[in-house]
């Protein structure tokens, strides 16, 4: 492999790692907006801000249009990423806690290849997907331990994780062509016809109720979560590859529980700890593989 090739795929796994930081902190933000704002509300309402704030930069940048070939591409970017996965894990967290939810990050690596497979043509090795099916199956395995007190939020976040894996998967295979922050800023802006007149539609009644902590979860998952962090993360999808760099997010519910714990207080058990310690040991022989 050439020196070239192999930083480029060394700059995949950096961005993709400074992007799985940045979306460890959107659950436990997403957990204490939805507390006192509806849910319905603090996803086109993240959807509005950053689209807004994409809308600016294309401007400034003067980005040309997208080619009509890229919008089918762009669309499913939006509704798996930008629509899906926050309306979906925002009316999870309404039955389960952030740390409970943040355990099925660890599926989303999975869903990511497989979806890579299919929409971003890549073939990993066989071993490979050895390491990804453990490390989503102890996640999996934990989540079936906790009973069926939350059997609706474990649905939700699992459907949430199947739209955000698609549209990683779809958003990385864009990137080669369009550019990692392109296509996160193109996506957004789809999506604002219909984000700002229902983010005016189910705006608070009452402002005076919403504490500061929501509204502060609600601007981090919009600039940061929706935006920002995309940028990273769809440029190190390109570089490393969708499945290979998808595997980082395993490392995203260690991050996202040791914040669930630092700010929200939530309890993560001995058992939760365990399967995170699982799942980002597959990391390594997932990457190796990849």
């Amino acid at each position: 492999m050439s020196n070239n090739s192999n930083l480029r795929l060394s700059n995949g796994w950096l961005n993709g790692l400074i992007g799985v930081m940045i979306f460890s902190g959107s659950l436990p933000a997403t957990r204490i907006a939805v507390l006192h704002l509806d849910p319905l509300f603090v996803t086109v309402a993240r959807a509005s801000i950053a689209g807004v704030l994409a809308l600016i930069v294309l401007l400034i940048t003067k980005e040309k249009f997208p080619d009509k070939t890229q919008l089918p591409s762009l669309g499913i970017v939006s509704l798996g990423v930008v629509i899906g996965f926050p309306l979906l894990s925002a009316l999870a967290l309404l039955y389960v806690t952030s740390a409970h939810s943040i355990v099925f990050v660890g599926i989303l690596p999975l869903s990511t290849a497989i979806f890579g497979i299919f929409r971003g043509g890549e073939r990993p090795r066989p071993i490979f997907w050895v390491f990804s099916i453990l490390g989503s199956s102890l996640v999996v395995s934990y989540a079936l331990m906790q009973g069926v007190s939350s059997s609706i939020g474990d649905l939700l976040m699992l459907l949430a994780i199947i739209l955000c894996g698609l549209g990683y998967a779809e958003g990385g295979k864009l990137s080669k062509t369009l550019g990692g922050w392109q296509v996160i800023s193109w996506a957004l802006i789809l999506s604002l016809p219909i984000a700002i007149p229902l983010s005016f539609l189910y705006y608070p009644t009452s402002v005076a109720q919403v504490s500061i902590g929501a509204w502060t979860g609600l601007a981090y998952v919009s600039f940061f979560s929706m935006f920002i962090g995309f940028v990273f993360w769809y440029k190190g999808l390109a570089q490393g590859g969708i499945a290979s760099v998808g595997q980082l997010q395993l490392l995203q519910p260690f991050f996202g529980l040791s914040l669930a714990a630092g700010i929200l207080h939530e309890e993560v058990g001995i058992g939760m700890l365990f399967v995170t310690l699982g799942v980002i040991g597959c990391v390594g022989g997932a990457k190796k593989f990849a």
